[in-house]
């Protein structure tokens, strides 16, 4: 019984979908996109770095937060979210913009105006269908 436990955590999928959403969430996600590229070796625009003296250990389970676009071209699977452009603009123009989908920036015209209200029921609600098709 203990082994079948063991083989069932041993296959399952271990892909993690990162949402990034609103300003506070989009800056943590930002930061925690230029770690994780760091720690796996990718350069800006989501290319192994092949060191001197290659280490198997960048490459291992790089899988669980990015998606192998081109050979050794690497993208997270992420969503990144917000109800103004500009937030996300300064997202693209970051060290890690360049390793983000376009197709994954999903984002509103006007922003909500710190009105929690008008974010909840007029200006999220007309994203939420475009988010999902993301996520998916």
């Amino acid at each position: 019984k203990h082994s079948t436990h063991l083989l069932y955590l041993d296959t399952m999928p271990r892909e993690i979908i990162h949402l990034q959403v609103g300003q506070c969430g989009n800056q943590i996600g930002n930061a925690f996109g230029e770690t994780v590229a760091v720690e796996h070796m990718l350069d800006k625009n989501g290319k192994y770095m092949k060191p001197d003296n290659p280490d198997v250990t960048e490459l291992d389970k790089i899988g669980v937060y990015f998606k192998e676009a081109a050979k050794n071209r690497f993208v997270p699977r992420a969503a990144l979210v917000d109800l103004e452009p500009g937030t996300l603009d300064v997202v693209k123009a970051s060290d890690v913009g360049g390793l983000f989908k376009p197709d994954n920036f999903v984002f509103g015209a006007s922003g909500a105006g710190n009105n929690w209200a008008k974010g909840h029921y007029t200006e999220g609600a007309e994203l939420v269908e475009e988010v999902l098709d993301v996520v998916r």
